[in-house]
């Protein structure tokens, strides 16, 4: 496999990141993800973290080097992260479980499935057109679905933020599943949080990434999201990836993964320990582990 990949995120006027983002990869499969923690609960941080450390763990070991069934992974390591989360709440005697929406995607063979809960989204673009998106699991949708309301009437809606799905709910998550389309090279997929995709239109983010490398489009779609929603800026958070298929490009080879290895922006670890760590790091040792763990990518990445 070859892509290019870049991820980002913003604080936006939160006082803190609940947000978590990552990916990894084999020689033959690669997993994305987004984690939104929700901040209406308690310790919404640790369910985006957890959801995406259980994903990683999970891939780690079941991706050898490739997965049987990726669209069964997906629903089974969000679920995993469901059940991790309730787990947490038990053993730290919480009064409600943090809870957190997700959108998470597997690259394998030439071809991509997805999974979401909540509304957090994934965009699937090619040549400036988007060819699908997931749909929110958000009262506002629902009304659309149903008529009640005009697109347009979605961003200023009073309930706009109130979502009816995620992991870490006394309720069994509903997990939907997606995608197994070929990819051709040049196609984009994004995932990324409400605090993105809620600044622009679909079209917007179709024109914005396209033809632009996902190094620049990603910062640029992530800072100019916090500027144009202002006081009101969520937490803004994406992962892209730009297929080049097996064949010679600028982007990473995961033909230099050896086999039985992975290549990951996520560490695992005890999930409190981990959330204290990012609590205690200042802006420009975050900026600093970003830059090596980009670097050590790139070394990783030689020609295939």
């Amino acid at each position: 496999m070859r892509f290019s990949i870049y991820q980002d995120t913003d604080i936006g006027q939160r006082a803190a990141n609940q947000d978590r983002m990552g990916y990894c990869f084999t020689r033959d499969a690669l997993l994305m993800i987004v984690a939104d923690g929700m901040g209406g609960h308690l310790r919404g941080e640790v369910a985006a973290q957890i959801a995406m450390q259980i994903a990683a763990a999970d891939f780690q070991q079941s991706a050898r080097p490739s997965l049987d069934d990726p669209a069964s992974f997906l629903d089974r390591t969000l679920r995993h992260g469901h059940r991790e989360i309730l787990r947490y709440q038990q053993q730290h005697r919480l009064p409600e479980s943090p809870r957190t929406t997700v959108v998470a995607c597997i690259v394998q063979d030439g071809r991509a499935w997805w999974a979401h809960a909540g509304d957090s989204r994934l965009y699937w673009i090619r040549r400036g057109v988007c060819l699908a998106r997931t749909q929110d699991h958000s009262k506002v949708q629902n009304l659309l679905n149903l008529g009640l309301i005009q697109p347009h009437e979605q961003e200023t809606h009073p309930e706009r933020n109130k979502v009816l799905n995620c992991l870490g709910s006394p309720f069994e998550p509903t997990i939907e599943l997606g995608g197994a389309p070929e990819l051709e090279p040049g196609d984009l997929l994004m995932l990324c949080s409400d605090g993105v995709w809620s600044a622009y239109d679909e079209d917007t983010v179709c024109d914005r990434l396209s033809g632009t490398p996902v190094a620049e489009g990603i910062p640029m779609l992530v800072r100019d999201a916090v500027e144009m929603l202002g006081p009101f800026a969520d937490n803004a958070t994406a992962v892209a990836m730009r297929w080049e298929g097996d064949g010679m490009g600028d982007g990473l080879s995961s033909a230099s993964v050896p086999d039985g290895a992975i290549t990951t922006t996520i560490a695992l670890g005890p999930v409190d320990e981990e959330v204290a760590q990012e609590e205690e790091l200042s802006e420009d040792e975050i900026e600093r582990t970003i830059a090596e763990i980009r670097e050590a990518i790139e070394r990783s990445g030689g020609q295939g």
